[in-house]
């Protein structure tokens, strides 16, 4: 039995390659980080299986969002703001540590 719900996988069906092993690479798969006959397995098994084809297509969405939502600049007035606020943060630590310093040690 996978760890994705059945005999063979989350669709219950016996696959060449068994559903876990695909999930597991998947993420390889979507980077085209696998030798070829690793990726012609793969595809050939999501071919075949929906349930397999659905998780592989929410890993790429997330993947593409994830990716765009990094590229992403903050825009020039909040980064000053943040930069501002960060030398504020340090100016405040440094005080207090100045203050709370023992003398002699």
């Amino acid at each position: 039995m996978s760890a994705w719900g059945g005999p063979g996988g989350p669709c219950g069906e016996h696959h060449d390659t068994d559903c876990s092993e695909v999930l597991e690479r998947v993420f390889f798969f979507i980077d085209h980080e696998l030798p070829t006959a690793d990726t012609a397995e793969i595809q050939h098994h999501l071919d075949e299986c929906a349930p397999c084809l659905q998780k592989y297509d929410l890993e790429r969405t997330v993947k593409a969002l994830v990716a765009r939502s990094c590229a992403e600049h903050a825009p020039a007035g909040l980064r000053e703001k943040v930069l501002l606020r960060i030398r504020q943060v340090q100016v405040e630590i440094t005080e207090v540590t100045e203050v709370t310093e023992i003398p002699g040690d």
